[in-house]
């Protein structure tokens, strides 16, 4: 049975970015082992799945059981297998399909317009569904639980650190002395309340919700989201990678490309195919607004 959230909209509505960047840089050929790490909707998968044919092989990972749901419905054939899985148990899920490395790997790091519409787990700002933000309820702690019960110096130093929020320090201390009597149950909650607080009312009004920040470095909290892009391109995907295999990452925040960027300044393990990230052409912006903040980077794996 594919995996779902109750009452979610089970068609996906997600538009991959960077597609022509993508396949232009991974130079897939048929029969070629490629992993999509993040693998979402399937979107870059279908056009990957293309390009190796039948005699390749297509390996598609998802920590989230709802996106996997929809890749299944996309993403067929014998030649696919699909697992619910963070990107760094690749090495695991390798050893079980006796694959000893694979030649491709994409990383698409951002969060899907699926999930955005996704109202039971709380993360739209209008949505009235449990404020949770995790991508497996399984496992952790979900958001709502962390602002209930972390004091204002841990409140802080999320929003700082994974938000990179001015003014996390007195919003953590406003959050605090109001929860007891308005709880944050939901994204609508919580929006509402980063409203309220009169540091961010001083700053007028924007263009940009002023709870974006706050919603990024939460979701980032609760699936631990910077460890995953840690281990997984300097562990797990480098493992997995024949020598001479590629691995493409695409990131949507400074935190998770200084990471990427940091790692394929290793010369010792990598050699870089892109000096400056890829961005979107100015026509797919405009198509995709998603794709503003987008930046792909590849490096191809040494030979030991």
């Amino acid at each position: 049975m594919e995996p779902r959230s109750p009452g979610h909209d089970p068609r996906a509505v997600h538009v991959p970015v960077l597609m022509r960047e993508v396949l232009g840089q991974l130079k897939l050929e048929p029969g070629m082992i490629v992993v999509d790490g993040t693998i979402g909707a399937g979107g870059h998968s279908r056009e990957m799945l293309k390009a190796i044919g039948h005699d390749g092989r297509l390996i598609g990972l998802d920590r989230d059981p709802m996106m996997l749901g929809h890749a299944a419905k996309s993403v067929v054939g014998t030649q696919v297998t699909l697992r619910q899985s963070s990107y760094i148990g690749l090495p695991a899920i390798l050893t079980e399909l006796r694959i000893p490395g694979v030649d491709r790997i994409l990383l698409d790091l951002g969060l899907s317009s699926d999930q955005l519409s996704d109202s039971s787990r709380g993360f739209g700002f209008l949505s009235t569904g449990p404020l949770d933000l995790r991508f497996d309820i399984t496992t952790g702690q979900p958001a709502a639980d962390v602002l209930a019960l972390w004091n204002a110096d841990q409140l802080e130093q999320i929003f700082r650190d994974y938000g990179e929020e001015p003014l996390a320090r007195p919003l953590a201390d406003f959050i605090v002395k109001r929860r007891g009597a308005d709880p944050i149950r939901t994204g609508a909650d919580l929006a509402t309340m980063v409203a309220e607080c009169p540091a961010f009312r001083r700053q007028g009004p924007s263009d940009k919700n002023p709870a974006t920040r706050i919603f990024q470095a939460l979701r980032i909290a609760v699936n631990h989201e910077l460890d995953h892009v840690q281990q997984g391109i300097s562990a797990s995907c480098y493992q997995s990678l024949k020598p001479g295999g590629l691995l493409a990452v695409i990131t949507f925040h400074s935190l998770e490309d200084r990471l990427v960027k940091n790692e394929f300044r290793r010369t010792e393990r990598w050699e870089n195919r892109t000096a400056k990230p890829i961005v979107a052409t100015p026509q797919e912006q405009r198509f995709n607004p998603r794709s503003r903040s987008a930046k792909l980077r590849v490096a191809m794996k040494k030979a030991v």
